[in-house]
Protein backbone atom coordinates (compact mmCIF):
# COMPACT_ATOMS: atom_id res chain seq x y z
CA UNK A 1 0.00 0.00 0.00
CA UNK A 2 2.79 2.45 0.89
CA UNK A 3 4.50 1.82 -2.46
CA UNK A 4 1.24 2.50 -4.32
CA UNK A 5 0.67 5.78 -2.45
CA UNK A 6 4.27 6.84 -3.09
CA UNK A 7 3.80 6.25 -6.82
CA UNK A 8 0.61 8.33 -6.84
CA UNK A 9 2.34 11.21 -5.06
CA UNK A 10 5.34 11.09 -7.39
CA UNK A 11 3.00 11.16 -10.39
CA UNK A 12 1.25 14.29 -9.13
CA UNK A 13 4.41 16.11 -8.04
CA UNK A 14 6.26 15.37 -11.28
CA UNK A 15 3.29 16.56 -13.34
CA UNK A 16 4.10 20.17 -12.42
CA UNK A 17 7.32 19.98 -14.43
CA UNK A 18 5.89 17.98 -17.34
CA UNK A 19 2.80 20.02 -18.21
CA UNK A 20 2.35 20.62 -21.92
CA UNK A 21 2.68 24.17 -23.17
CA UNK A 22 -1.05 24.48 -23.66
CA UNK A 23 -2.12 23.10 -20.31
CA UNK A 24 -4.43 25.16 -18.09
CA UNK A 25 -4.75 22.71 -15.19
CA UNK A 26 -6.34 24.92 -12.53
CA UNK A 27 -7.89 28.26 -11.78
CA UNK A 28 -5.96 31.17 -13.36
CA UNK A 29 -3.67 28.88 -15.32
CA UNK A 30 -0.40 27.01 -14.78
CA UNK A 31 0.86 29.31 -11.99
CA UNK A 32 -2.46 30.69 -10.69
CA UNK A 33 -1.54 34.19 -11.83
CA UNK A 34 -3.64 34.49 -15.00
CA UNK A 35 -0.62 34.02 -17.27
CA UNK A 36 -0.57 31.31 -19.92
CA UNK A 37 2.51 29.26 -20.81
CA UNK A 38 5.35 31.33 -22.27
CA UNK A 39 4.93 29.86 -25.75
CA UNK A 40 1.14 30.32 -25.93
CA UNK A 41 0.27 32.55 -28.92
CA UNK A 42 -2.64 34.88 -29.59
CA UNK A 43 -3.79 36.25 -32.93
CA UNK A 44 -3.32 39.98 -33.56
CA UNK A 45 -6.89 40.33 -34.80
CA UNK A 46 -10.07 38.32 -35.38
CA UNK A 47 -12.49 37.94 -38.31
CA UNK A 48 -15.41 40.37 -38.54
CA UNK A 49 -17.70 38.01 -36.64
CA UNK A 50 -15.18 37.44 -33.87
CA UNK A 51 -12.90 34.49 -33.09
CA UNK A 52 -13.99 31.29 -34.89
CA UNK A 53 -16.07 28.84 -32.86
CA UNK A 54 -14.29 25.47 -32.93
CA UNK A 55 -17.22 23.82 -31.15
CA UNK A 56 -19.92 24.60 -28.64
CA UNK A 57 -22.21 22.55 -26.41
CA UNK A 58 -24.94 22.95 -23.82
CA UNK A 59 -23.92 22.96 -20.17
CA UNK A 60 -25.61 22.98 -16.79
CA UNK A 61 -25.46 25.67 -14.14
CA UNK A 62 -22.43 26.97 -12.31
CA UNK A 63 -19.68 29.56 -12.27
CA UNK A 64 -16.85 27.00 -12.34
CA UNK A 65 -14.34 27.45 -15.14
CA UNK A 66 -12.83 24.66 -17.23
CA UNK A 67 -9.42 23.06 -16.60
CA UNK A 68 -7.40 21.54 -19.47
CA UNK A 69 -4.52 19.06 -19.62
CA UNK A 70 -3.45 17.58 -22.95
CA UNK A 71 -6.55 16.71 -24.96
CA UNK A 72 -8.83 16.55 -21.92
CA UNK A 73 -10.88 19.43 -20.58
CA UNK A 74 -12.81 18.99 -17.33
CA UNK A 75 -16.10 20.81 -16.83
CA UNK A 76 -17.79 21.05 -13.42
CA UNK A 77 -21.48 21.98 -13.59
CA UNK A 78 -24.90 21.52 -12.00
CA UNK A 79 -27.25 19.16 -13.84
CA UNK A 80 -30.54 18.69 -12.03
CA UNK A 81 -29.78 17.60 -8.47
CA UNK A 82 -26.19 16.63 -9.17
CA UNK A 83 -22.85 18.41 -9.37
CA UNK A 84 -21.24 16.73 -12.37
CA UNK A 85 -17.55 16.54 -13.18
CA UNK A 86 -17.34 15.82 -16.89
CA UNK A 87 -14.26 15.10 -18.97
CA UNK A 88 -14.57 16.22 -22.57
CA UNK A 89 -12.40 15.99 -25.66
CA UNK A 90 -10.75 19.40 -25.94
CA UNK A 91 -10.72 19.20 -29.74
CA UNK A 92 -14.35 18.19 -30.30
CA UNK A 93 -16.31 18.86 -27.11
CA UNK A 94 -17.53 15.26 -26.92
CA UNK A 95 -17.91 13.58 -23.53
CA UNK A 96 -15.29 11.11 -22.30
CA UNK A 97 -16.83 10.40 -18.88
CA UNK A 98 -19.15 11.87 -16.25
CA UNK A 99 -19.13 11.60 -12.47
CA UNK A 100 -22.00 13.08 -10.48
CA UNK A 101 -22.55 13.82 -6.81
CA UNK A 102 -25.97 14.67 -5.29
CA UNK A 103 -26.54 18.21 -4.05
CA UNK A 104 -29.35 20.19 -2.47
CA UNK A 105 -27.56 23.54 -2.56
CA UNK A 106 -29.73 26.62 -3.02
CA UNK A 107 -28.37 30.15 -2.86
CA UNK A 108 -30.54 32.99 -1.69
CA UNK A 109 -28.13 35.51 -3.21
CA UNK A 110 -27.84 34.20 -6.78
CA UNK A 111 -30.08 32.72 -9.45
CA UNK A 112 -27.34 30.20 -10.21
CA UNK A 113 -27.23 27.07 -8.02
CA UNK A 114 -24.22 25.37 -9.54
CA UNK A 115 -20.66 24.83 -8.30
CA UNK A 116 -18.26 27.78 -8.20
CA UNK A 117 -14.79 26.17 -7.99
CA UNK A 118 -12.67 25.43 -11.05
CA UNK A 119 -11.52 21.78 -11.21
CA UNK A 120 -7.89 21.05 -10.32
CA UNK A 121 -5.99 18.56 -12.50
CA UNK A 122 -2.78 17.11 -11.04
CA UNK A 123 -1.10 13.97 -12.38
CA UNK A 124 -3.78 11.34 -12.92
CA UNK A 125 -6.18 13.04 -10.48
CA UNK A 126 -9.09 15.45 -10.73
CA UNK A 127 -10.12 17.39 -7.63
CA UNK A 128 -13.53 19.09 -7.52
CA UNK A 129 -14.99 21.12 -4.63
CA UNK A 130 -18.76 21.51 -4.66
CA UNK A 131 -20.92 24.36 -3.40
CA UNK A 132 -21.90 22.41 -0.27
CA UNK A 133 -18.29 21.55 0.52
CA UNK A 134 -18.20 18.09 -1.06
CA UNK A 135 -14.54 17.49 -1.96
CA UNK A 136 -13.97 14.68 -4.46
CA UNK A 137 -10.88 13.08 -5.97
CA UNK A 138 -11.44 11.32 -9.30
CA UNK A 139 -9.28 9.42 -11.76
CA UNK A 140 -8.55 11.66 -14.76
CA UNK A 141 -8.78 8.86 -17.34
CA UNK A 142 -11.91 7.09 -16.09
CA UNK A 143 -13.72 9.46 -13.73
CA UNK A 144 -13.74 6.76 -11.04
CA UNK A 145 -14.18 8.12 -7.51
CA UNK A 146 -10.98 7.65 -5.47
CA UNK A 147 -12.02 9.42 -2.27
CA UNK A 148 -14.52 11.97 -0.98
CA UNK A 149 -14.86 14.27 2.05
CA UNK A 150 -17.96 16.21 3.09
CA UNK A 151 -16.02 19.16 4.47
CA UNK A 152 -18.88 21.42 5.53
CA UNK A 153 -20.53 18.79 7.69
CA UNK A 154 -17.27 17.29 8.98
CA UNK A 155 -15.69 20.62 9.96
CA UNK A 156 -18.92 22.50 10.77
CA UNK A 157 -18.34 25.11 8.10
CA UNK A 158 -21.19 27.44 7.02
CA UNK A 159 -22.07 27.57 3.32
CA UNK A 160 -21.73 31.35 3.09
CA UNK A 161 -23.55 33.62 0.65
CA UNK A 162 -22.86 31.61 -2.50
CA UNK A 163 -21.64 28.22 -1.24
CA UNK A 164 -18.02 27.07 -1.33
CA UNK A 165 -16.11 29.08 -3.91
CA UNK A 166 -12.38 28.76 -3.19
CA UNK A 167 -10.58 26.37 -5.55
CA UNK A 168 -8.21 23.95 -3.73
CA UNK A 169 -4.41 23.97 -4.14
CA UNK A 170 -1.99 21.05 -4.51
CA UNK A 171 1.31 21.45 -2.66
CA UNK A 172 3.50 18.36 -2.91
CA UNK A 173 1.54 15.45 -1.43
CA UNK A 174 -1.18 17.63 0.13
CA UNK A 175 -4.36 19.28 -1.07
CA UNK A 176 -4.96 22.59 0.74
CA UNK A 177 -8.55 23.79 1.01
CA UNK A 178 -10.16 27.00 2.28
CA UNK A 179 -12.82 25.01 4.14
CA UNK A 180 -14.03 27.68 6.56
CA UNK A 181 -14.51 25.62 9.72
CA UNK A 182 -14.17 28.71 11.88
CA UNK A 183 -15.61 27.11 15.01
CA UNK A 184 -13.53 23.94 14.85
CA UNK A 185 -10.04 25.28 14.13
CA UNK A 186 -10.43 24.13 10.53
CA UNK A 187 -10.51 27.33 8.56
CA UNK A 188 -7.85 25.80 6.30
CA UNK A 189 -7.38 22.04 5.99
CA UNK A 190 -4.71 19.93 4.30
CA UNK A 191 -5.74 16.54 2.92
CA UNK A 192 -3.50 13.71 1.77
CA UNK A 193 -3.86 13.61 -2.01
CA UNK A 194 -3.55 9.84 -2.16
CA UNK A 195 -6.04 8.91 0.56
CA UNK A 196 -8.06 12.03 1.41
CA UNK A 197 -7.13 11.79 5.07
CA UNK A 198 -6.67 14.99 7.09
CA UNK A 199 -2.99 15.91 7.43
CA UNK A 200 -3.41 19.16 9.39
CA UNK A 201 -5.95 21.89 10.05
CA UNK A 202 -5.34 25.49 11.00
CA UNK A 203 -6.89 28.87 11.93
CA UNK A 204 -10.35 29.78 13.21
CA UNK A 205 -11.40 31.60 10.03
CA UNK A 206 -14.50 31.41 7.87
CA UNK A 207 -13.94 30.82 4.16
CA UNK A 208 -13.78 33.37 1.37
CA UNK A 209 -14.21 33.09 -2.40
CA UNK A 210 -10.52 33.73 -3.01
CA UNK A 211 -8.37 30.79 -4.10
CA UNK A 212 -4.99 30.18 -2.41
CA UNK A 213 -1.57 30.25 -4.03
CA UNK A 214 1.89 28.93 -3.21
CA UNK A 215 4.84 31.32 -3.30
CA UNK A 216 8.50 30.88 -2.38
CA UNK A 217 10.20 34.09 -1.22
CA UNK A 218 13.85 34.07 -0.13
CA UNK A 219 13.73 30.30 0.21
CA UNK A 220 10.62 30.21 2.41
CA UNK A 221 7.41 28.58 1.13
CA UNK A 222 4.19 30.43 1.81
CA UNK A 223 0.72 28.99 1.28
CA UNK A 224 -1.20 32.25 0.96
CA UNK A 225 -4.92 32.36 1.72
CA UNK A 226 -7.41 35.18 1.86
CA UNK A 227 -10.08 34.09 4.33
CA UNK A 228 -13.31 35.84 5.28
CA UNK A 229 -11.55 38.53 7.32
CA UNK A 230 -7.80 37.91 7.02
CA UNK A 231 -4.85 37.31 4.76
CA UNK A 232 -2.85 34.36 6.10
CA UNK A 233 0.49 32.76 5.22
CA UNK A 234 0.92 29.14 6.32
CA UNK A 235 3.80 26.70 6.22
CA UNK A 236 2.31 24.16 3.80
CA UNK A 237 4.19 21.32 5.49
CA UNK A 238 2.48 21.62 8.87
CA UNK A 239 -0.09 24.44 8.78
CA UNK A 240 1.87 26.72 11.10
CA UNK A 241 0.95 30.39 10.64
CA UNK A 242 3.90 32.38 9.29
CA UNK A 243 2.04 35.71 9.35
CA UNK A 244 -1.45 37.13 9.08
CA UNK A 245 -3.11 40.52 8.90
CA UNK A 246 -6.73 41.75 8.87
CA UNK A 247 -8.33 41.92 5.44
CA UNK A 248 -12.07 42.24 4.84
CA UNK A 249 -15.13 43.61 6.60
CA UNK A 250 -18.11 42.08 8.34
CA UNK A 251 -21.52 42.33 6.78
CA UNK A 252 -22.54 41.72 3.14
CA UNK A 253 -18.99 41.77 1.77
CA UNK A 254 -16.92 39.29 -0.22
CA UNK A 255 -13.21 38.59 -0.60
CA UNK A 256 -13.02 37.07 -4.07
CA UNK A 257 -9.75 37.98 -5.82
CA UNK A 258 -6.81 35.59 -5.62
CA UNK A 259 -3.64 36.98 -3.98
CA UNK A 260 -0.72 37.73 -6.29
CA UNK A 261 3.00 37.70 -5.49
CA UNK A 262 5.73 39.43 -7.48
CA UNK A 263 9.17 40.84 -6.71
CA UNK A 264 8.89 39.52 -3.15
CA UNK A 265 5.69 41.48 -2.54
CA UNK A 266 2.08 40.45 -1.94
CA UNK A 267 -0.97 42.23 -3.34
CA UNK A 268 -4.47 41.42 -2.12
CA UNK A 269 -7.55 43.33 -3.25
CA UNK A 270 -11.27 43.57 -2.55
CA UNK A 271 -14.09 46.12 -2.69
CA UNK A 272 -16.77 47.04 -0.11
CA UNK A 273 -14.47 49.61 1.50
CA UNK A 274 -11.63 47.12 1.94
CA UNK A 275 -9.40 48.16 -0.98
CA UNK A 276 -5.96 46.72 -1.65
CA UNK A 277 -2.96 45.95 0.55
CA UNK A 278 0.59 45.83 -0.80
CA UNK A 279 3.18 44.26 1.48
CA UNK A 280 6.77 42.99 1.46
CA UNK A 281 6.85 39.30 2.33
CA UNK A 282 9.16 38.19 5.12
CA UNK A 283 9.68 34.74 6.60
CA UNK A 284 7.47 35.48 9.62
CA UNK A 285 5.91 38.87 8.89
CA UNK A 286 4.39 41.00 6.14
CA UNK A 287 5.65 44.57 6.00
CA UNK A 288 2.71 46.64 4.76
CA UNK A 289 3.78 49.28 2.25
CA UNK A 290 0.33 50.69 1.70
CA UNK A 291 -3.37 50.02 2.01
CA UNK A 292 -5.75 51.95 -0.21
CA UNK A 293 -9.36 51.84 -1.31
CA UNK A 294 -8.62 54.52 -3.93
CA UNK A 295 -5.78 52.89 -5.87
CA UNK A 296 -7.46 49.54 -6.54
CA UNK A 297 -10.70 48.04 -5.28
CA UNK A 298 -11.23 44.81 -7.17
CA UNK A 299 -14.58 43.27 -6.27
CA UNK A 300 -13.73 39.73 -7.39
CA UNK A 301 -11.46 39.89 -10.46
CA UNK A 302 -7.84 38.95 -9.84
CA UNK A 303 -5.47 41.62 -11.24
CA UNK A 304 -2.65 40.69 -13.61
CA UNK A 305 0.99 41.73 -13.26
CA UNK A 306 3.19 42.46 -16.26
CA UNK A 307 6.68 43.98 -15.98
CA UNK A 308 6.04 45.03 -12.40
CA UNK A 309 2.81 46.88 -13.22
CA UNK A 310 -0.63 45.84 -12.03
CA UNK A 311 -3.59 45.76 -14.43
CA UNK A 312 -6.89 45.44 -12.61
CA UNK A 313 -10.55 46.38 -12.68
CA UNK A 314 -11.55 48.95 -10.07
CA UNK A 315 -15.17 49.18 -8.96
CA UNK A 316 -18.19 47.25 -7.74
CA UNK A 317 -20.66 45.71 -10.15
CA UNK A 318 -24.22 47.12 -9.99
CA UNK A 319 -23.00 50.00 -7.83
CA UNK A 320 -20.58 51.98 -9.99
CA UNK A 321 -18.90 52.03 -13.39
CA UNK A 322 -15.83 49.88 -13.86
CA UNK A 323 -12.35 51.26 -14.55
CA UNK A 324 -9.53 49.22 -16.03
CA UNK A 325 -6.42 50.62 -14.37
CA UNK A 326 -2.69 50.37 -14.82
CA UNK A 327 -1.07 50.79 -11.41
CA UNK A 328 2.58 51.12 -10.42
CA UNK A 329 2.40 49.61 -6.92
CA UNK A 330 5.86 50.73 -5.84
CA UNK A 331 5.22 54.41 -6.54
CA UNK A 332 1.46 54.27 -5.75
CA UNK A 333 0.67 55.90 -9.10
CA UNK A 334 -2.26 55.15 -11.39
CA UNK A 335 -0.56 55.40 -14.79
CA UNK A 336 -3.82 55.31 -16.76
CA UNK A 337 -7.47 54.43 -16.39
CA UNK A 338 -9.99 53.22 -18.96
CA UNK A 339 -13.59 53.79 -17.77
CA UNK A 340 -16.60 51.58 -18.51
CA UNK A 341 -14.60 48.67 -19.92
CA UNK A 342 -16.78 46.20 -18.00
CA UNK A 343 -16.33 43.74 -15.16
CA UNK A 344 -14.88 40.34 -15.87
CA UNK A 345 -11.80 38.12 -16.01
CA UNK A 346 -8.42 38.65 -17.70
CA UNK A 347 -5.79 36.30 -19.13
CA UNK A 348 -2.25 37.28 -20.20
CA UNK A 349 -0.44 35.58 -23.08
CA UNK A 350 1.97 36.48 -25.88
CA UNK A 351 2.46 40.05 -24.56
CA UNK A 352 -1.28 40.61 -24.90
CA UNK A 353 -4.29 40.33 -22.61
CA UNK A 354 -7.80 38.97 -23.04
CA UNK A 355 -10.70 40.38 -21.04
CA UNK A 356 -13.96 38.42 -20.98
CA UNK A 357 -16.64 40.67 -19.52
CA UNK A 358 -19.68 39.53 -17.57
CA UNK A 359 -21.95 40.65 -20.41
CA UNK A 360 -20.21 38.32 -22.88
CA UNK A 361 -17.80 40.62 -24.67
CA UNK A 362 -14.26 39.44 -25.39
CA UNK A 363 -11.61 42.17 -25.70
CA UNK A 364 -8.05 41.66 -26.93
CA UNK A 365 -5.60 44.38 -25.88
CA UNK A 366 -1.92 45.00 -25.36
CA UNK A 367 -0.58 46.01 -21.92
CA UNK A 368 1.24 49.34 -21.98
CA UNK A 369 2.36 51.72 -19.24
CA UNK A 370 1.19 54.78 -21.19
CA UNK A 371 -2.30 53.98 -22.46
CA UNK A 372 -4.97 51.35 -23.10
CA UNK A 373 -4.22 49.69 -26.45
CA UNK A 374 -7.24 47.81 -27.75
CA UNK A 375 -6.59 45.43 -30.65
CA UNK A 376 -10.06 43.98 -31.27
CA UNK A 377 -13.27 42.93 -29.56
CA UNK A 378 -16.29 40.71 -30.22
CA UNK A 379 -19.55 39.68 -28.56
CA UNK A 380 -19.16 35.94 -27.87
CA UNK A 381 -22.08 35.35 -25.44
CA UNK A 382 -25.56 36.79 -25.05
CA UNK A 383 -26.11 36.08 -21.34
CA UNK A 384 -24.23 36.66 -18.09
CA UNK A 385 -20.71 35.25 -18.23
CA UNK A 386 -19.07 34.72 -14.84
CA UNK A 387 -17.06 31.50 -15.09
CA UNK A 388 -13.32 31.99 -15.47
CA UNK A 389 -12.12 31.05 -18.98
CA UNK A 390 -9.17 28.77 -19.80
CA UNK A 391 -6.59 29.27 -22.57
CA UNK A 392 -5.03 26.18 -24.13
CA UNK A 393 -3.21 25.73 -27.44
CA UNK A 394 -4.69 28.86 -28.99
CA UNK A 395 -8.24 28.00 -27.90
CA UNK A 396 -10.27 29.83 -25.28
CA UNK A 397 -12.71 27.68 -23.30
CA UNK A 398 -15.45 29.95 -21.97
CA UNK A 399 -19.04 29.53 -20.83
CA UNK A 400 -22.10 31.54 -19.95
CA UNK A 401 -25.28 30.31 -18.25
CA UNK A 402 -26.09 27.71 -20.92
CA UNK A 403 -23.25 27.25 -23.44
CA UNK A 404 -19.60 26.21 -23.32
CA UNK A 405 -17.64 27.44 -26.34
CA UNK A 406 -14.20 26.62 -27.66
CA UNK A 407 -13.01 29.76 -29.47
CA UNK A 408 -9.91 29.97 -31.66
CA UNK A 409 -8.08 33.04 -30.34
CA UNK A 410 -4.63 31.90 -31.44
CA UNK A 411 -3.11 32.31 -34.93
CA UNK A 412 -4.80 30.35 -37.76
CA UNK A 413 -3.90 26.65 -37.61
Amino acid sequence: MSIRICCVICSIVLSASTLLAGDWPQILGPNRDGHAAIDEKLAESWPKDGPPVVWQRDVGGGFAGVAVVGNTAVLFHRVGDEEVAEAIDAKTGTTKWKSGSPTTFSSGFSDDQGPRCTPLLAGDRVFVFGAQGTLRCLNLKSGKLIWQRDTHSEFKAPEGYFGAGSSPLVVGEKLLVNVGGNKSGAGIVAFDIATGKTVWQAVDDAASYSSPILATVDGTKHALFVTRLKTVSLDPDNGKVRFEFPFGKRGPTVNGATPIVFDGHLLVSAHYGVGATFAKIGATAADEKWNSDDLLSSQYMTPLVQDGLVYGIHGQERVEESELRCLDPKTKRILWSKPSVGFGTMIAADDKMLLLTTDGELILWRPDSLRFQELTRARVFKSTTRALPALSNGNLFARDSRLLKCLQVGPPK
